[in-house]
């Protein structure tokens, strides 16, 4: 018996398995039919959109490992899982089973860091809470000159970031965001974090996020969420010299909070709340006193 797909023009298949991941919910259907079937190829988007116009077809080998891709995935397992990588920025981030995939909505919590540190000489920079190393590495990569420093606790995050940042020239080290890098107090130039922060209640929707992003890198602990946020606060407090900026990424329901807590601290000043691509209060800024 041939695999699915097997002899059928690539059109087809995408199409057949378009439908399959829109039946299972999936939020971006044929994307997503798009991406697996250019990582089972070995090729970009843009060229498996050629091979669709010229009509060619899967050969048995690679319509059986595709059929296999898109039945895993019309099961929620999280397309970045399946193809190994996450897209972040201008990085290619190897990613799976044990890390949290990197947002498209912590892009514009870096773009804030880059803003701030753009005009400074050898700026010293530091995230918090670091999982693939997303926001580390892009500050390195975007930053020439930059000195990046990464901290994360859990072992299956730690290796991902190893293997992210190395070529990038950050320095990671694990342990805890809390009392991290006491070796940098007072020294930094900009602090970012997006750590842990889903209240306990707060069940992601998504079984991408649910079943499948570690719980240790989801709950901020306690009933609001709070408590590794305000840990990452009274670290970037601890890290940053005057003048320094600090920005954590929070959930919609979670900016009033992070305001009052900003405030409430002492250690701010210029607080200032901030809008994601979708308009949504996604993070928290202040200036060190």
């Amino acid at each position: 018996m041939s695999e699915p797909g097997f002899g059928r023009p690539l059109a087809q298949v995408l199409s057949g398995a378009a439908a399959v991941l829109e039946a299972a919910k999936v939020p971006s259907p044929r994307v997503d039919a798009e991406l697996l079937a250019a990582h089972v190829l070995g090729i970009s988007r843009g060229r498996l959109a050629s091979m669709v116009m010229m009509g060619e077809c899967f050969t048995a080998g690679d319509a059986e490992a595709y059929a296999l891709l898109v039945s895993k995935r019309a099961t929620r397992i999280p397309l970045q899982h399946l193809t190994g990588l996450a897209h972040f920025r201008y990085l290619d981030l190897a990613v799976g089973p044990g890390v949290f995939v990197p947002r498209p909505e912590t892009e514009s919590v870096v773009q804030l860091a880059i803003d701030f540190a753009a005009g400074l000489v050898q700026p010293l920079l530091v995230d918090l809470g670091t999982g693939s190393g997303a926001i580390a590495g892009s500050l390195a990569h975007e930053l020439k000159g930059a000195r990046v420093h990464a901290v994360e606790l859990s072992d299956d995050a730690f290796g991902y970031a190893a293997r992210n940042l190395e070529p990038l020239g950050v320095h990671l080290v694990k342990g805890d965001l809390a009392d991290a890098l006491p070796e940098l107090d007072g020294s930094c130039d900009v602090v970012v974090s997006n750590p842990p922060y889903i209240p306990a209640n707060a069940v992601p929707r998504e079984p991408e996020a649910r079943d499948h992003d570690p719980a240790m890198a989801l709950y901020g602990g306690g009933e609001d969420g709070m408590v590794l946020p305000r840990a990452a606060e009274a670290s970037a407090a601890r890290l940053l010299r005057p003048g320094g900026f600090f920005v954590m990424e929070h959930a919609e329901v979670q900016a009033e909070a992070m305001a009052a807590m900003f405030a409430a601290s002492g250690h701010w000043e210029k607080i200032e709340t901030h809008l994601d691509l979708t308009g949504r209060d996604r993070a928290t800024s202040g200036i060190r006193r």
